[in-house]
């Protein structure tokens, strides 16, 4: 790894505090309505909607999440861990690659209740993915990082067969690998059409959201530990690429870009920060309507660092943020936010049934209920 910046992510996940990554509190992107209070609502009733805890039967951190609908949700974790439900979180099946205890998984990406590609991070070795197409009854390890500069933060797909893996910077430049069979197979692409990485800068493992696609050809990349905070785009599935600053602060190794949704191939949202607990986080979001070109701080930012970040089902102005001190609501679009909740979550993510799944620290997962 080039940088640091996942290791310092990696670092805290396992040796820091439980305090000093957040309390422990109760508490598939598209484009219409607004959630809670007011007219329209993929949630609806003049309700704020709620997080519902569900018991996953573990203590492990999910920062990879991947919701297929109401029902179906996949989990991903530390040691080795993979958690699948069928029913709306009522049971969760250990569906755990054997042998994979000592692996960092961070992103998962489910076609359905069957099919689903997970990530493991790390230098090296550690970094791999894992395939099944029974449900998690077995796996296959579909690849395995033989260099050791590189360091794989995020995955993502832009249908059942095409999908991109990225690294942190090798020999100056971020590494992308790409899939044609749906993660059976795998191979680097050229960096030609990568521009130079800033010195220190990485993708942050903390959400499996630095790297997103929306329709079949678009993707982005969100960076952070150097001077300035980015956004990358490609329109070509990661074969070129153009890079743009964002107001996120920047300017130290804990901070920067760590999430990135689009809920089309032009209007997005991104959140991070700095995710010390001791630290603010001022400017945690900004908002573009052009593709990346540009970014746009919002006027009312959520309070403090957010991790994760997802468009509501069927919506055009209303979103999610989450992190460790709380989630937060937009119902325009990326410019105001307001706080729904104060409990510890890492990632989120809506499906096209309307559901909203969210998952973090001490096997907390919940999804979102009126």
């Amino acid at each position: 790894m080039t940088a640091g910046v996942c290791g310092l992510v990696l670092a805290a996940t396992l040796t820091a505090p439980a305090q000093a990554l957040g309390p422990d509190q109760g508490s598939g992107q598209a484009a219409g309505n607004r959630v809670g209070g007011g007219s329209g609502g993929g949630f609806g009733g003049g309700k704020a909607p709620r997080w519902e805890l569900k018991d996953s039967g573990t203590d492990v951190r999910f920062r990879g999440l991947s919701a297929v609908s109401r029902n179906t949700a996949w989990l991903a974790g530390s040691k080795g861990t993979v958690l699948r439900t069928a029913d709306g979180g009522k049971n969760w099946r250990n569906v755990s690659p054997p042998g994979a205890a000592e692996l960092e998984f961070r992103d998962i990406e489910a076609f359905d209740g069957r099919r689903a590609v997970v990530l493991a991070i790390g230098e090296g070795e550690a970094s791999r993915v894992f395939r099944t197409e029974d449900g998690g009854a077995t796996w296959t390890e579909s690849f395995r990082n033989t260099d050791a500069k590189a360091f794989y933060d995020c995955i993502t797909f832009f249908d059942s067969r095409h999908g991109l893996a990225m690294s942190d910077p090798v020999d100056g430049k971020f590494r992308i690998l790409s899939t044609r069979d749906g993660g059976r197979s795998w191979k680097v692409l050229p960096s030609a059409g990568m521009p130079a990485a800033q010195t220190g800068e990485a993708g942050f493992a903390a959400s499996g959201q630095c790297l997103v696609s929306s329709g079949s050809r678009d993707v982005w990349l969100a960076t952070g530990g150097s001077a300035r905070a980015r956004v990358l785009h490609s329109s070509d599935r990661g074969l070129t690429w153009t890079a743009t600053d964002t107001p996120i602060p920047a300017g130290d190794p804990a901070r920067g870009v760590f999430a990135v949704a689009f809920r089309d191939r032009t209007h997005g949202i991104v959140v991070g920060g700095d995710y010390r607990a001791d630290q603010a986080s001022p400017q945690a979001a900004a908002t573009s309507r052009d593709g990346g070109r540009t970014w746009t701080t919002a006027g009312t930012p959520p309070p403090a660092y957010r991790s994760g970040v997802t468009w509501l089902p069927h919506s055009r102005t209303s979103a999610l943020a989450v992190g460790p001190t709380g989630t937060d609501l937009t119902t325009d679009g990326g410019r105001t936010w307001r706080t729904l909740d104060t409990g510890s979550y890492d990632t989120v993510d809506c499906t096209p049934d309307r559901a909203c799944w969210a998952s973090g620290e001490k096997g907390r997962v919940a999804r979102l209920e009126r």
